[in-house]
């Protein structure tokens, strides 16, 4: 997320939506508690405190969700870069352990 595009809670409402994720799944993953959580996501379009945007946001690009800038006089928002699926299929292949290789790539 770039330092002008700051984290609110409709993008956080929003990008739960898109990535189809619970308020609980979100807090888990940002390592905050629940009502915290929830305070973040109700405070419209506030932005974050920071440290809560900061952790609020790392959860959800785990989650797959983009954080859009403001430009071309539209609004910041949020986009969906995997599905849910794609983010457990992610998740189970970087914890299967095993060497990592080089790539075959020239």
């Amino acid at each position: 997320m770039s330092e002008q595009t700051r984290l609110t809670g409709r993008m956080v409402a929003a990008a739960r939506a898109l990535a189809g994720i619970s308020l609980e799944d979100l807090a888990t993953a940002a390592g905050l508690g629940l009502e915290r959580t929830r305070l973040a996501e109700d405070s419209g379009s506030a932005p974050l405190a920071s440290p809560d945007e900061a952790a609020i946001g790392d959860a959800l690009e785990r989650f797959g969700i983009l954080m859009l800038p403001e430009e071309d006089g539209l609004g910041a928002g949020v986009r969906l870069k995997f599905t849910r699926l794609d983010v457990k299929q992610i998740t189970r292949m970087e914890g299967e352990g095993g060497p990592a290789g080089d790539d075959d790539v020239p």
